[in-house]
């Protein structure tokens, strides 16, 4: 399958809430629920246009990971950019229809390539301790487990605890 991984755009908006609404329950297995009110059409247009605003600014920049078609397969961003020390946040999430197919992992392999345009030299992800097909795309795009935090959480009946990582580009001093 041919992927590619594409900046949020205003147009966007609408397949993407799609995307988001028919995925919440298998996304809510593996994280934290964003809640309700994200789902309701009218938040979910402002806080669009609010990612939009920060990627303007610089302080984030949100991806979708596209097909051949143009449909979304799933997200890919990367936030709260410390420019001064060249160091951001990585998030990501692949619809359920699209899972186990290397889509999350090419996306990030796509993304890695960009970072460095980005004068990114150190990405953090974070995960939960269920969600090992996340870990193993971390894992194998060079991202290294750096804590796996003492205190559990419950979601969905299950005591979890959240794994950190961490990627240096090569040319990083970290």
């Amino acid at each position: 399958m041919d992927l590619f991984i594409e900046k949020l755009t205003g147009t966007d908006e609408k397949n993407l809430y799609k995307f988001e609404r028919e995925n919440r329950n298998f996304f809510e297995e593996t994280v934290p629920t964003r809640g309700d009110n994200y789902y309701k059409p009218e938040v979910f247009k402002k806080r669009h246009a609010m990612l939009l605003e920060e990627q303007a600014e610089g302080i984030s920049y949100f991806y979708l990971i596209k097909d051949e078609n143009g449909s979304i397969l799933g997200r890919i961003n990367v936030v709260d950019i410390d420019m001064t020390h060249g160091i951001a946040n990585l998030g990501y999430r692949v619809g359920h229809l699209h899972t186990g197919k290397g889509v999350a992992k090419k996306a990030l392999e796509l993304l890695l390539e960009t970072v460095a345009q980005l004068n990114i030299k150190q990405l953090k992800a974070m995960t939960t301790t269920n969600n090992m097909a996340s870990r193993k795309v971390l894992e194998k795009n060079g991202f290294e487990q750096t804590a796996c935090v003492d205190e559990e959480f419950d979601m969905n009946g299950q005591k979890l605890k959240f794994v950190h990582y961490i990627w240096n580009s090569k040319d990083s001093r970290y």
